[in-house]
């Protein structure tokens, strides 16, 4: 879906290497979007049909001897049409999307989206409560770390940041695989000289979640 099977096996194999290291449970997710944002269909449609019909006034102003009855007939199906190809392309397109969606709503849709997915997943019922996860948002290019009680004394919110800051610059990039490895990466040098009570099962899949979304 978003990774190769090449990327996949990748990615399961630095997991692994990463809980042999340190002894967390660490999960990865990449998900396509985190909400629908059904306001992103209405801003396109809006502006689009705006911009259609500013075009059909000053084309109008300019040749006043065009406006008939079919003319503007035609005006109206243009407008409407362009507008509703865009809300279309808003769909389809993440990127086209991407034009519509605020930053704040992004980072609070792809949060709460994580949150959820830690708890249905149970990454809770670790006996050192220390799993961490990793979603990768692809729509938002967001990337949301969240860790169990049992780190949360050990690692700061400013050090999950960094790992943060460093896997988003490769997302942004169209990079979900770069993203991932360099986040395992940098997981394990953070948490290698952090007390941390180890454990030794390995309660969940090491290969990544792909998942459509909302």
């Amino acid at each position: 879906m978003f990774l190769t099977h090449a990327d996949s096996q990748a990615i399961e194999h630095r997991v692994q290497a990463l809980e042999r290291a340190v002894g967390v449970e660490v999960v990865t997710m990449v998900v396509g979007k985190c909400d629908t944002y059904p306001e992103t269909v209405w801003k396109a449609f809006a502006l689009a049909s705006s911009l259609a019909a500013l075009a059909v006034a000053l084309g109008d102003m300019l040749r006043p001897d065009w406006i008939t009855g079919t003319a503007v007939l035609s005006s109206i199906v243009a407008i409407l049409g362009i507008g509703a190809s865009c809300a279309l392309a808003t769909v389809y397109i993440p990127g086209f999307a991407r034009l519509f969606l605020r930053d704040s709503r992004a980072a609070l849709e792809a949060a709460q989206y994580a949150k959820v997915q830690f708890l249905e997943r149970q990454l809770f019922a670790t006996p050192q409560r220390t799993a961490v996860l990793i979603l990768v948002a692809m729509l938002e290019r967001r990337v949301v770390i969240v860790a169990d009680t049992g780190l949360r004394n050990a690692v700061t919110s400013v050090e999950w940041d960094a790992v943060i800051a460093t896997m988003t610059r490769r997302l942004r990039a169209g990079a979900p695989r770069d993203a991932l490895l360099a986040g395992l990466d940098a997981i394990g040098d953070l948490l290698s000289g952090k007390p941390i009570m180890r454990g030794e099962t390995n309660a969940f899949s090491d290969g990544p979640i792909e998942d459509a979304g909302s």
